[in-house]
């Protein structure tokens, strides 16, 4: 299995590479082209400062033009003020030649003073037009300046783009040769499995011959001496208490951990989109600050404000299910009464999203009539109408298939077992298609609020409340998302899980069944209880059952030792002198007295003291309690050794499962991490992907729209350059004709 996951996660990554790779192939092209417009744009701005130079060059021509012109007329006024006093010498010469000098000279004083006023106006056009040029061109120079700057801005983001996918890409062959060597180290250990899968079966081969040959001579037992056999009726084998399986119990209530974690984030969605789309009806398209919401928009606000009480209790439905599923329990869909809680709460729910769409559609169609709305924003209006009537749609479907997963718990005769895997596969279905609905939501609420906020009457407020609906709408699309990735990846589990029951495959007959299932099992759990009691209470009436018969074995050689006492005190007083004898005789009677005091305990349960005459039935007797002793202590050490044996072999067992566990747990840990930073790096990655993609097509866009305006200011420049030259070329021919 680990095999397979891994396997299946290295397909993943590596078509997630692949497509990481051909964006970064289309990136790359994008790139290229963008520079290659870039060095175009650059070759036309050469071009273009060749023609400005080109044409400061005429420029300087008809400056120096104007300059011989104003020369020459200079001559021609010093030739005139020089031929002035050589007319008033001739002036005597006679009347006729003075008249025809004075006519000439009127003549010539009108031409010079025309020519001097028409030199004084191309010189003042001429200073306009060079002014003119110059502030031109100082525009130019700063706008190429400036477009020189941003290129490089460019060409620097280009640069860090193009450096942060290599990155990526050397990131991602990293991670492909380790995936390599994980796949040859697991391809080797799956040569080690098959290996062991045949020894495996040539053990199984053999343990089913054996099993076979223990199973007809258990056969022949049972069908001999077993009277009722409560597997072969159905309605008798529901009441048997399945083995309780711990492990089971445990992931299911993980399982339903996660599910309420999940319910919990779409609850907290639901009710933000909710809240939020009711402060959106009070301020647009009519702020009910300053004028009066239509009645349709009052009536869908008051209905909007109540979705608390419908969306709360999906999460304490959730809550209760999860509650209900202890480690105690027997989990599978006949015993899971707090799932038809849940699915009443979700039936509620969709009563009030039928409520309130017939609402939410109208006020669409009212915001569309409006004056403010545009044909664009209309469209968007009609697609969010669809996708709403898609949400309900969805959410109806969802709902049928959960109630009927909660009718095996109340009504067995609702779905057939049969048809359980083919239920929940459709849920999956139904979580599935809410994602995409609310994909499609996602997607066109935004383009809807990029379009409003470009509207001149768009407040704070709206932009505000816009961007809150859009949030929520994007954690109702990620929690669907996440929680019908949650329910595929469980999908098998949950099939796999509904043979959990008494007698394996056999199955509750119905919710009664198991009730009384779950009754018989705590009875089981407290009669086992009452057992270990029992067993405890046996034990201490053994220890002072042993301890009792310690103690009557000690008063018994107590007993002994006292008459051995007695013996010999009474032949020392047959052997003793006369003197003696009364001291001896004293000795003795208190010897005598204080031991009889010692022992009257034991000699109340014990046999009489005997006398003198019977010392060898004294010495039998002793002989046979140290033989007593000696097969009491031998029974003792074999019994204590088998015990210690089985102890020492049962503690090695634990010890050997207990490691076997613990190096399990940590490899599904190490897998878990590992499994958890790749999908996080997988998000990541496409995450940055979509970023670097976004950003790199607005900075794209926005280089098209500076190098447009530089186009149309460059055409506005190249006109005024071809005015200025078609004015320049008509005052050089003018000054060449006069």
């Amino acid at each position: 299995m680990a095999s397979a996951e891994l396997q299946g996660k290295y397909q993943k990554l590596a078509q997630e590479y692949s497509k990481l790779r051909a964006q970064n192939q289309v990136l790359k092209k994008g790139v290229v082209d963008e520079q290659a417009n870039s060095a175009a744009l650059k070759e036309q701005l050469k071009m273009k400062d060749q023609s400005l130079r080109k044409l400061q060059q005429e420029m300087d021509s008809l400056t120096f033009r104007n300059l011989q012109l104003a020369k020459r007329v200079e001559l021609l006024q010093d030739e005139l003020a020089v031929s002035e006093p050589r007319g008033k010498k001739n002036k005597k010469s006679g009347e006729s030649s003075s008249q025809l000098s004075q006519e000439q000279k009127s003549v010539f004083d009108e031409d010079l003073q025309k020519k001097i006023e028409e030199n004084e106006r191309l010189h003042i056009q001429f200073f306009e037009a060079d002014e003119q040029h110059k502030h031109v061109e100082a525009e130019l120079r700063s706008r190429l300046a400036t477009l020189e700057t941003e290129a490089a801005q460019h060409q620097a983001v280009v640069d860090g783009l193009t450096r942060k996918y290599m990155e990526t890409i050397e990131k991602l062959q990293n991670d492909k040769a380790k995936l390599e060597v994980k796949s040859q180290t697991l391809e080797k250990e799956a040569k080690e499995c098959r290996l062991r899968t045949e020894e495996c079966q040539l053990q199984l081969k053999n343990l089913h011959e054996d099993l076979s040959g223990r199973l007809e001579e258990s056969l022949s037992i049972i069908n001999e001496k077993v009277p009722f056999n409560d597997t072969k009726y159905s309605q008798y084998n529901a009441l048997n208490v399945p083995l309780h399986n711990r492990r089971h119990q445990l992931k299911m209530r993980d399982i339903a951990g996660q599910a309420l974690a999940f319910v919990q984030d779409l609850v907290t969605a639901l009710l933000n989109f909710h809240t939020y789309t009711e402060q959106r009806i009070q301020i647009f398209p009519i702020d009910s600050a300053i004028d009066t919401i239509s009645p349709l928009n009052q009536k869908f606000s008051q209905y909007l404000h109540e979705n608390a009480s419908y969306v709360r209790p999906l999460e304490e439905g959730m809550l209760h299910l999860f509650e209900s599923i202890t480690e105690d329990t027997v989990t599978v869909l006949e015993t899971t009464v707090k799932l038809k809680t849940f699915s009443e709460h979700l039936t509620s729910y969709i009563c009030f999203l039928r409520k309130i769409l017939p609402y939410q559609l109208k006020s669409l169609e009212e915001e569309s009539e409006s004056s403010l709305c545009t044909s664009a924003l209309r469209a968007r209006n009609l697609e969010l109408s669809q996708d709403m009537k898609k949400m309900t749609a969805v959410f109806e479907k969802l709902q049928t298939y959960v109630a009927l997963l909660a009718l095996p718990s109340t009504e067995p005769d609702g779905l057939l077992r049969t048809n359980y895997s083919s239920v929940l596969t459709n849920v999956g279905a139904a979580l599935h298609g809410f994602h995409d609905v609310m994909k499609d939501i996602s997607k066109h609420y935004s383009q809807k609020t990029t379009i409003e906020h470009e509207l001149p009457t768009a407040t704070q407020k709206l932009i505000t409340t816009n961007d809150c609906i859009l949030s929520s709408i994007v954690a109702l699309t990620n929690g669907a998302g996440k929680i019908a990735s949650f329910f595929g990846n469980n999908l098998d589990y949950f099939i796999t899980s509904l043979s959990y029951g008494p007698k394996a495959a056999s199955g509750f007959i119905s919710p009664l069944s198991a009730e009384c299932m779950l009754q018989y099992k705590k009875k089981a759990a407290a009669y086992m209880k009452a057992l270990r009691k029992v067993q405890q209470s046996l034990e201490k009436i053994s220890k002072l059952e042993q301890e009792k018969e310690h103690w009557m074995l000690e008063a018994q050689l107590a007993k002994i030792k006292l008459e051995k006492e007695n013996q010999r005190i009474a032949d020392k007083l047959k052997n003793a002198n006369g003197g003696q004898l009364g001291g001896l005789t004293q000795d003795s009677a208190t010897v005598l007295n204080a031991a009889s005091q010692g022992g009257a305990a034991t000699k109340a349960a014990s046999e009489p003291v005997q006398g003198t005459s019977e010392a060898p039935d004294v010495e039998s007797r002793e002989d046979l309690i140290k033989n007593h002793y000696m097969a009491r202590i031998v029974e003792l050490t074999s019994q204590l050794q088998l015990a210690d044996s089985k102890s020492v072999h049962f503690y090695a067992e634990c010890r050997a499962l207990s490691k076997r566990l613990a190096l399990a747990e940590k490899s599904k840990e190490a897998l878990t991490e590992e499994m958890k930073l790749a999908s996080q790096n997988i998000s990541r990655l496409q995450d940055e992907l979509t970023t670097t993609k976004r950003s790199y097509e607005d900075q794209l866009s926005m280089m098209s729209d500076h190098l447009c305006s530089m186009n149309e200011t460059l055409s506005k420049q190249r006109e005024e350059i071809d005015t200025l030259k078609m004015s320049s070329k008509g005052n050089s021919k003018k000054n060449k004709t006069r």
